[in-house]
């Protein structure tokens, strides 16, 4: 791909800051007036239905236990109902941002394949693709093994969930469908059996296999692959300039994701669960600042432009709660910060799928927090065997927000911890999410610089506009 030319100072960061806040502003007034008697009634019905697990769990006799259950699942009933009326009254909101989202995974599949094919091929022949995919693979595996580690490690310190006191819920109870562990599924999920379905599902781990294969074998064919690679560079080229048209309705997106959120939880979800979200963020801080070290150590002080280059995508990422809504942006940013084209378009597509290091520093803070929730102990042996199949089921969850519950559902059935322990962070993953998502972009935007700098692929930026 072609260098791209500095541009004209985008005010789109500034457009997307102001977008959150009046978002954060209308959520909130919408949340004391428009939608306030549907929030009242779903509080009440929670409440109802705490009342009614506890008498169940007090319950000997089989007829009132029998009743009691019919009870709660009437009042269930209802509550989903009167969810269902809130997001009715909330769809003109959400819909600014779930077509966003919907024109991002559009253009999310085709930039990939493209990008990675054309930065294989020009890697040249299949040793510097195993070199430079070896250097990739090496950072990519430290930093998840430090996000795991870190998140294991904190969660012990700060052990959020002792407060709660939550009794064992029913076996049969389940929030999020389960994934269970299992290399041969994983393997399996791994390797396409057909592109076009890879990619109208958006899976980005196949795509990235398929274009690895496809880029070698550019590569091998020699004169009649210059071709092909032309090809492809050009139509990332175009699918580059779509991301430019898609990405000025990012404010409107912005807007209505906060306001939706805002209006349906309120300002006071932030109170109730106040101790593990901010016990998280500094989590995510500290593992921003290690990540910045270990930058710093190899690129140096050219680390603090990085950081600089990203704020858009971050915010944008962070906004959203998608990761995969950064990327296009986030390949642009690198490329203005002396990355050559064909470093990031190797090294970012594979880090969608291998270093998500935000989300993976929650599934061990979230997976432990609801251990300790349910008063189970994990010996920290197994706390490390649940670091490695967290290592491992992670690698390529959708960039996507929420796909991080469907794996930590997997492993606490894998641990035998009560995965209805998911309904203690559902209401908050929004807001979680957003961090997780912002640290994804972080994490693949200093792992695209270190790998440029190990193969003296690390040019002058373009001034920051």
């Amino acid at each position: 791909m072609a260098e791209i030319k500095p541009e004209k100072k985008s005010k789109l960061t500034l457009y997307i800051i102001i977008a959150l806040f009046i978002g954060i502003a209308l959520g909130f007034i919408l949340n004391k007036s428009y939608v306030n008697q549907e929030n009242e009634a779903i509080q009440a019905a929670d409440v109802k239905i705490e009342s009614f697990n506890t008498q169940l769990q007090k319950a000997t006799d089989s007829s009132v236990y029998k009743t009691l259950a019919q009870e709660k699942k009437l009042i269930a009933k209802q509550r989903s109902e009167v969810l269902s009326a809130r997001d009715k009254k909330m769809e003109p909101f959400s819909l600014f941002a779930d077509i966003f989202l919907r024109l991002i995974k559009m253009i999310v599949a085709p930039l990939v394949l493209c990008t990675l094919i054309v930065g294989v091929a020009k890697l040249g022949d299949i040793n510097s693709v195993g070199r430079i995919g070896g250097k990739t693979m090496l950072w990519f595996i430290s930093a998840s093994l430090l996000s795991l580690l870190l998140g294991l490690i904190l969660v012990n310190i700060f052990k959020p969930g002792i407060a709660m006191h939550l009794p064992l819920p029913d076996s049969n109870e389940s929030v999020v469908a389960r994934v269970g562990f299992s290399v041969k599924d994983f393997l399996y999920h791994m390797f396409p059996t057909s592109i076009i379905d890879a990619m109208a599902k958006n899976e980005i781990l196949q795509i990235v296999i398929f274009a690895l294969f496809f880029g070698v074998a550019t590569a091998a064919i020699g004169e009649q692959g210059k071709i092909v690679i032309k090809a492809f560079d050009a139509a990332a080229h175009v699918i580059l300039k779509v991301t430019g048209y898609v990405m000025n309705f990012a404010p409107l997106a912005v807007f209505g994701a906060m306001t939706a959120v805002v209006a349906k939880q309120g300002l006071s979800i932030l109170k109730t669960y106040s101790l593990f979200i901010g016990e998280f963020y500094i989590g995510l801080s500290l593992l921003w600042l290690l990540l910045g070290v270990a930058g710093f150590l190899i690129i140096g002080k050219r680390i603090i432009n990085l950081i600089r280059r990203v704020k858009e995508p971050v915010l944008l990422a962070f906004s959203t709660s998608s990761s995969e809504a950064a990327f296009p942006k986030t390949m642009e940013e690198l490329q203005k910060f002396g990355c050559k084209d064909k470093i990031v378009s190797f090294v970012l597509p594979l880090g969608y799928s291998f270093n998500l290091d935000g989300s993976m520093m929650y599934m061990t803070f979230a997976s432990l927090f609801i251990a300790q929730s349910y008063n189970i102990d994990l010996p920290i042996g197994t706390q490390l065997s649940m670091l490695l199949v967290l290592m491992v089921t992670s690698k390529g969850i959708a960039g996507v927000p929420r796909a991080s519950l469907v794996v930590i559902a997997g492993t606490l059935a894998t641990f035998n911890i009560p995965e209805a322990g998911l309904a203690l962070l559902i209401g908050i993953d929004p807001l979680l999410d957003m961090g997780r998502s912002a640290t994804n972009v972080i994490g693949n935007s200093i792992a695209t610089a270190v790998v440029s700098k190990w193969e003296n692929a690390l040019e002058a930026e373009s001034p920051i506009p």
